[in-house]
């Protein structure tokens, strides 16, 4: 796919259930690193050492996602959704932009917790559910208005979610 070639964006229901499918993923690989980090720094406690594994399980996603993305242009969910992340060339994204998306990509729920921050709220937990609910609402509703219809860190990187649907290979008889 060349730049000048215009494609409108996979229906935002289909990206919003594969993000959805993609969280229950993320929470298994989330329990895997906590089972193998826990035992590596002696937590005894869930409160101890809770910032290393946050950075872990954050540096596993990051993998997780620059891995897949770059490798086939689609993650375990993405091949179920018939999604495919594409550069400007149509190709897979590079793990440097791959990475740069990933990162960006935390523009879903950091201005809604920024916001709880902001105005002290953070010791509620239904405000902070309440912020980060309407935040990937408005995130999500964005993609209305902006170009080919992409989620914001899509246009910010230059990348784009396609529909894929492989081509089945017929057995000869």
């Amino acid at each position: 796919m060349d730049a000048s070639v215009k494609v409108a964006a996979p229906g935002l229901v289909r990206r919003l259930a594969c993000l959805l499918y993609e969280q229950v993923l993320l929470f298994a690989l989330a329990v895997v690193v906590a089972l193998v980090f826990s035992p590596l720094v002696g937590q005894k406690h869930a409160l101890t050492h809770r910032y290393g594994l946050m950075a872990a399980v954050g540096l596993a996603f990051a993998v997780y996602f620059v891995y897949f993305w770059s490798k086939s242009g689609q993650t375990l969910a993405m091949k179920t959704w018939h999604l495919r992340l594409v550069d400007k060339r149509g190709m897979p994204p590079a793990p440097s932009l791959a990475l740069l998306r990933y990162l960006l990509g935390w523009l879903w729920c950091l201005p809604a917790l920024f916001a709880v921050y902001l105005l002290g709220l953070q010791d509620s937990t239904a405000h902070i559910l309440t912020s980060l609910l309407v935040g990937v609402i408005a995130y999500a509703l964005l993609s209305r208005v902006l170009p080919r219809r992409q989620f914001l860190h899509d246009v910010l990187c230059g990348t784009q979610l396609v529909t894929f649907k492989p081509v089945k290979k017929t057995r000869p008889d």
